[in-house]
């Protein structure tokens, strides 16, 4: 096997060739000083036609090692470039997939690592989803080189300088890139979830102090990611593209090979808008202060008057009432019926309270435009009313993200009792009409937070009831979906997304198509091509038979493509029996026939099921000690095998478990946010279960 050593410095044209087919670079350029996180050399076998030298004056050469690459990577830069105004000043850089890695990605000056999973990419067995996530991590770590290595964050409580401006970054190039991918609807659902995060009292701000390594690592997380990318499109929105473009120039341009921390942006920001805004006083509201505002609406006339509180999934009491010192500057979005979406209006709301008045009484008004505002919106009941039958009657004329909003909006107001889960469910009729991915999955993911809540605690027929009544809804739907990779990347995630529920549940054909698919596969040895898309399906379908399983282990051992690898992980992990689940994860905190990287993600698949749940968290219990060794305390890995491995539980019997464990080890261990967030997402499932679950058993 032959190796190469590759450098994060550009190679000089000048080349020695050494005996077996090695070269040498005799001379480097000399490299800009710079602050890099990292920067690790590799080795990685090559053949000597694979290595060259291209300079390219100002433009970025981009080389990615294995055999089907994406070679959409040098458009994602030129888009970033466009945006940023600036070329980058490194003359090559180097994408190196790399078996196990921790981390998704390092952003390495001259030399960028991935896992296998999030850079080669493999026609014959990668997804519409797999394309995405390519060269999502792809852009994300070139958007990397400006904001993290040409200009860094000062200290780690800035980090989503960095990791904020990257994930935004990263979408905004894929959508200028490659729109066919509509990645704004995997923007939208990340934003949704990491809502769900920072509503817990657990939460943080964005920019928060940290101290210790512990800390440090925990700001790696959802806030600094995609909360920083949400504010930094909330804002772009608001002060309009020009503006915001002209402000990111700036700051790069003030502090290239420097750090910075978040005044320097706002500071930029502000010699833009010269005086007609104080984009500073604007955004520290929103990142020095947790969570994020609810704005309640009430529309009497042609006055709407808004109102904002922070929104809290509270534990406390009934009578418990919001913390008057909360106050954010918030860039209200709103359509109405005479407007809609093509000219949504604006207002700055910087007090707890203000009156806006419309030119003229409208029949319905909708807030959080596309939902590219940090905030949930509550309506009085007669526009709740309003919205439903909108949806009902003309739902076009809202988009597909203003109709997943609304969607997200009710069910979290549930949670928090402003709304009844009756008006929930009954939003939901409108989706017999409803054919984009955005709001059917979105309605999907608020159903199967129920419908799991409800099977953990062993009423298998209340959870059938609700299965039920999503059949009724999109019935006629599952059994439209071809088994095929055919049309839009939107429409194969939607027949993705829809056969992935209905399989799960045994609704209609589903399972015995998925069956007789991985039986045909299964007889060809696997050399008989599966439609991509489906691939996971057939997969987890195939798996649930002690022959398919073992079948399905085999080939993960001699399978060369990461995409399909992790599709039959998945589909590995789906299994009810407790034996094959405890190897798994046995097998994978041992690291060599499944590697570690892949311990957090199986512990998550296990915990879905119903043996799996209370298998996942004993085993969690009894390995702790060589979790932690293995993984920092506060890591992404040991923040997803916390939260995931309890966020099902919903008893008290379970949450003084939970929290007599992790009292039971060290002070650093118990203060861990992440121990805080399971312990928190328990009390508030016992609280949504003592509310909701008689309204739910008389109406379904």
């Amino acid at each position: 096997m032959l190796f190469f050593f590759l450098s994060s410095s550009s190679p000089h044209p000048d080349r020695i060739q050494l005996p077996r087919n090695m070269i040498e670079n005799s001379m480097f350029e000399e490299e800009p000083d710079v602050v890099d996180l990292a920067k690790e050399p590799c080795l990685h076998p090559l053949e000597p036609d694979e290595v060259e030298y291209e300079p390219r004056s100002s433009r970025l050469l981009v080389r990615g090692l294995g055999e089907n690459e994406m070679d959409e990577d040098e458009e994602d830069y030129e888009s970033s470039a466009k945006l940023l105004g600036m070329s980058f000043m490194n003359r090559s850089t180097d994408l190196v997939a790399i078996p196990d890695f921790q981390a998704g990605a390092m952003e390495n000056w001259g030399l960028i690592t991935f896992r296998e999973t999030t850079l080669l990419y493999d026609i014959k067995t990668s997804s519409a989803m797999d394309k995405k996530l390519v060269t999502a991590v792809i852009a994300h770590e070139l958007a990397h080189q400006w904001f993290g290595n040409l200009v860094t964050m000062e200290w780690w409580n800035d980090l989503w300088l960095n990791e904020g401006f990257a994930t935004f970054m990263e979408y905004y190039a894929m959508e200028r890139t490659f729109p066919e991918l509509q990645t704004d609807e995997e923007f939208l659902k990340l934003r949704f979830k990491t809502m769900m995060k920072d509503s817990l009292n657990a939460s943080r701000p964005i920019s928060s102090a940290v101290q210790s390594s512990e800390q440090i690592e925990e700001m790696f997380d959802a806030l600094s990611y995609i909360k920083g990318a949400s504010l930094l499109l909330m804002l772009k929105k608001y002060i309009k593209h020009d503006s915001f473009q002209a402000g990111i120039e700036n700051y790069l341009y003030n502090h290239s090979y420097g750090s910075t921390h978040s005044d320097d942006l706002w500071d930029s920001m502000n010699e833009i808008t010269n005086g007609t805004l104080d984009v500073k006083k604007l955004m520290k509201t929103w990142i020095l202060q947790k969570g994020f505002p609810l704005v309640t609406v009430k529309r009497k006339g042609k006055s709407l008057h808004v109102q904002q509180e922070r929104f809290l999934r509270s534990v406390e009491s009934e009578n418990w009432t919001s913390d008057a010192s909360y106050l954010w500057h918030i860039p209200l979005s709103y359509a109405t019926s005479s407007c809609s979406f093509l000219c949504p209006y604006a207002y700055l709301l910087d007090q707890k309270s203000a009156t806006i008045e419309l030119q003229e009484e409208v029949a319905w008004v909708k807030f959080n435009v596309d939902m590219n505002g940090y905030y949930i919106v509550h309506y009085a009941e007669e526009d709740w009313n309003s919205l439903i039958a909108l949806l009902r009657d003309n739902l076009t004329a809202l988009s597909a993200e203003d109709r997943a909003h609304l969607i997200n909006n009710i069910f979290s107001l549930v949670g928090i009792g402003k709304v009844s889960l009756m008006k929930a469910f009954h939003l939901l009729d409108y989706l017999v009409k409803e054919n984009h991915t955005a709001p059917i999955s979105q309605a999907l993911f608020q159903v199967t937070l129920i419908y799991d809540l409800v099977e953990k605690r062993g009423m298998q027929h209340l959870a059938a009831r609700v299965v039920g009544r999503v059949k009724k809804l999109l019935g006629s739907k599952i059994d439209q979906q071809t088994w095929t990779d055919d049309g839009t990347v939107s429409e194969r995630e939607f027949r993705s997304t829809v056969l992935a529920f209905a399989c799960s549940h045994h609704l209609g054909n589903c399972s015995t198509t998925a069956t007789e698919l991985f039986k045909e596969w299964k007889a060809s040895n696997g050399t008989k091509s599966l439609p991509t898309d489906v691939m996971k399906t057939v997969f987890t379908t195939g798996a649930k038979t002690d022959d398919g399983w073992e079948f399905l282990l085999r080939m993960y051992t001699s399978s060369v493509s990461e995409a399909e690898k992790h599709k039959m992980l998945d589909a590995l992990a789906s299994t009810e029996d407790i034996r094959k689940l405890i190897w798994l994860m046995q097998t994978s905190l041992e690291g060599n026939l499944i590697r570690a990287q892949e311990l957090s993600h199986i512990i998550a698949t296990v915990s879905q099921s119903l043996p799996g749940h209370l298998l996942a968290w004993d085993f969690v219990k009894e390995n702790w000690e060589k979790l932690i060794r293995k993984f920092h305390l506060g890591s992404f890995a040991i923040q997803n095998i916390v939260t995931m491995s309890t966020f099902q539980f919903s008893t008290e019997a379970h949450l003084l478990e939970v929290k007599t464990f992790f009292e039971s080890k060290s002070e650093k261990i118990s203060q861990l946010r992440c121990v805080k967030e399971a312990i928190e997402t328990i009390q508030l499932n016992i609280k949504w279960m003592e509310k909701n679950l008689a309204t739910l058993q008389q109406w379904l």
